[in-house]
């Protein structure tokens, strides 16, 4: 047991599912908006920030949909992080839905990464 608990938040954006999907599939779109460097080798991501450096597995995707990726220096983890689109017909926006894991005690101070990254992220589609 991990003793990780699974949390769920949702962002809106404006812009289409393409290139969204982009932003969080791709090195290039990554590097945008997650880490400073994000280099892949087949499905191995290479996150780099600021000094440190994470490696994680493409472990599933869909087109325009989701993608989900397994940090690879927690093997004794089978939890996957996972970014997906959705469509808001009411809005015309799209939500994307980040699933991610932490530990009870850093549940708030995940979140708040998140949040201050996907503001990065809107902020690409709003110029």
């Amino acid at each position: 047991m991990s003793g990780l608990t699974k949390f769920t938040l949702e962002y809106g954006f404006r812009t289409t599912p393409r290139l969204l999907y982009t932003a969080i599939s791709t090195p290039e779109g990554l590097s945008r908006w997650f880490a400073d460097i994000v280099e892949s080798d087949g499905d191995v991501f290479c996150f780099k920030w600021e000094g440190s450096e994470q490696r994680a597995r493409l472990v599933s995707s869909r087109d325009n949909e989701f993608v989900q990726f397994m940090w690879l220096d927690d093997a004794d983890r089978d939890e996957c992080m996972e970014m997906r689109i959705q469509n808001e017909p009411v809005s015309s926006e799209l939500a994307l839905i980040v699933t991610d894991h932490a530990e009870d005690s850093d549940i708030d101070f995940s979140r708040r990464i998140w949040d201050a990254q996907i503001k990065k992220l809107q902020r690409l589609f709003n110029n």
